[in-house]
């Protein structure tokens, strides 16, 4: 796996959208994790509260939550790291790259192996940043930093982790069948923020549907995606919350990686490169 994830490499170390792209990623999440505190400072100087709150206390970097409140809002970003993954598969079509691996005796299994390879170090990359950030704000911010309260509540990182390398093997299926980058870019962002969501709303609201069909919505793809790590921060204003992983919904996540892991390999199979 080492070495497939070496040939990936130096396919990508000099690609200047790579590196783009992964800026844009680790900064965006930089800017919106760690300006929470900033953010509720604001809302303070203009005279925001929150049900007679004063924003400032909200404990959002208290150890365990900043676990939960860190990775639901990192979830928002994984759509980056899928253009990478969507951009990297079709240069190999475009540029017959993958024709040519197969040719210098890499497998069809070899090469969906190093790009898996590449999807697993983009998702550990990820998880690892957000842990490395939540322990830096929660040391700052948090009023309570026992050891047992720190490294509470660690499964919503790998749920996380589960939720981005599931997403990019989706992406990575989404760029073989379309097989051009700004097709594949198109439709992940259109099915992933407007497609499914509005179907899936349906499905759970509209009166016509609600009752015959409300049961399916949870097995959507991006609806599980989203029902592994739900929003944390009603919690805030007195409500109720999922504060756990549920394992219903962390297995429709893994049987949708094997599909897609499965759909890959059949479609490698079949295609002649």
């Amino acid at each position: 796996m080492i070495r497939l994830f070496e040939i990936e490499w130096l396919k990508l170390k000099n690609y200047k959208v790579f590196w783009i792209l992964t800026a844009m990623y680790f900064v965006g999440l930089i800017l919106v994790l760690s300006s929470g505190m900033f953010l509720m400072q604001f809302l303070k100087s203009k005279g925001a509260e929150f049900q007679g709150i004063d924003p400032t206390i909200l404990p959002l970097y208290d150890f365990p939550d900043v676990w939960q409140n860190m990775t639901y809002v990192a979830t928002f970003f994984k759509i980056i790291p899928a253009f990478i993954v969507i951009i990297s598969v079709t240069n190999e079509i475009s540029y017959r790259t993958m024709r040519q691996n197969v040719i210098d005796g890499l497998s069809k299994w070899e090469f969906l192996r190093s790009k898996f390879a590449l999807i697993i170090v983009l998702s550990a990359a990820a998880t690892v940043f957000i842990f490395v950030e939540g322990m830096i704000t929660g040391l700052i911010y948090s009023t309570v930093k026992y050891p047992e309260l720190i490294f509470s509540e660690l499964e919503f990182l790998l749920a996380y982790f589960l939720e981005v390398v599931t997403f990019l093997c989706f992406a990575m299926l989404l760029a073989l069948l379309l097989k051009k980058a700004g097709f594949a870019i198109v439709l992940i962002f259109m099915y992933t923020l407007i497609f499914e969501p509005f179907l899936t709303v349906n499905m759970l609201h509209n009166p016509w549907m609600k009752e015959q069909v409300s049961w399916l919505a949870p097995f959507f793809p991006i609806r599980a995606l989203n029902n592994l790590i739900t929003v944390p921060f009603q919690r805030y204003v007195f409500m109720e919350i999922q504060d756990y992983i549920a394992w219903k919904d962390a297995l429709i996540v893994l049987g949708w990686l094997a599909f897609y892991l499965l759909a890959i390999f059949k479609l490698l199979d079949k295609r002649d490169i």
